[in-house]
């Protein structure tokens, strides 16, 4: 057995630099999610909550018939596949990011080796891993319950909806980054924060499927990257989305990827210049 240790050691050594930094960074931080999995289980309550109430909603509203081509059947599948899609790419790191510039603990940060946004995302990647093990009894849970809506379902999973899930996460984690150093100029970040939960909630399509918003709704969210993040992943998984309406939405995200990262960096630069560590 310690043979074989020694082996495993000397194959991640001979791993280039960058490699071995984010191999120490999931092992690192899953182990922390595992510890502290009791938060985990409580932002999926949040997000269950929502998955499990809304569909009764609309089927009630829908008296079995349709709502803007949303049927009850469609309706559960939406939630279901939101919930799905929420779990791989809605990131709330500007909570621990604002902590830890306020308390002083961010300090540490600027004499590492290496940038802060590697860092998030490599600890990013970590809670993915812990909170998609957390998540998945709860969504054998709910197929099962809302079974009888779901048995002729019809989901697409092609390369175009993977890439549509990563370029809705990239876009939710450097948004809420961005969003999370704020706190380097005030220290009442926690209404900001608040805040951003308001129109995510609507132009996400969290709530309510975009679709059924009044048409200066529907506009207003393809300007925002909250459209970006949910609701455009979950209707291409629903098979709602033309293949050219899925490149156009890759486009966006990947306009919005890269203003969420000017928006980081301006930040980056500025709020290193006025922060003071107060917390140390």
């Amino acid at each position: 057995m310690q043979f074989v240790a020694v082996v495993v050691k000397i194959q991640v050594m001979s791993l280039p630099l960058i490699v071995r930094q984010w191999l120490a960074f999931l092992n690192i931080y899953i182990q922390e999610g595992i510890t502290y999995k009791a938060a985990g289980v409580i932002w999926i309550l949040t997000d269950v909550s929502t998955a499990v109430t809304m569909p009764f909603v609309w089927i009630a509203a829908s008296q079995g018939g349709e709502i803007a081509g949303y049927g009850a059947p469609d309706f559960v599948l939406y939630y279901l596949v939101m919930l799905f899609a929420s779990t791989l790419i809605s990131s709330h790191f500007m909570w621990e990011i604002g902590y830890e510039i306020r308390e002083g603990v961010f300090t540490s940060h600027l004499i590492r080796p290496f940038s802060y946004l590697q860092f998030i995302l490599a600890r990013n990647l970590a809670w993915r891993v812990v909170r998609s093990a957390l998540f998945l009894p709860w969504m054998v849970i709910f197929v099962v319950m809302f079974w009888q809506w779901l048995g002729g379902a019809q989901l697409y999973f092609g390369w175009q909806v993977w890439a549509l899930i990563l370029g809705g996460h990239l876009v939710s984690v450097l948004v809420v980054t961005a969003l999370g150093l704020i706190a380097m100029f005030t220290g009442e970040i926690e209404s900001i924060f608040n805040l951003y939960y308001f129109p995510m909630l609507f132009l996400s399509g969290r709530l309510v499927p975009v679709d059924l918003m009044p048409e200066w709704v529907r506009t207003l969210a393809v300007w925002t990257p909250f459209y970006y993040q949910l609701d455009v992943p979950t209707r291409a998984i629903m098979g709602r989305m033309s293949e050219a309406e899925m490149y156009q939405a890759m486009a966006g995200q990947l306009a919005w990827i890269v203003v969420a990262y000017a928006g980081y960096r301006l930040l980056w630069h500025y709020g290193r210049r006025v922060y003071t560590g107060v917390g140390m």
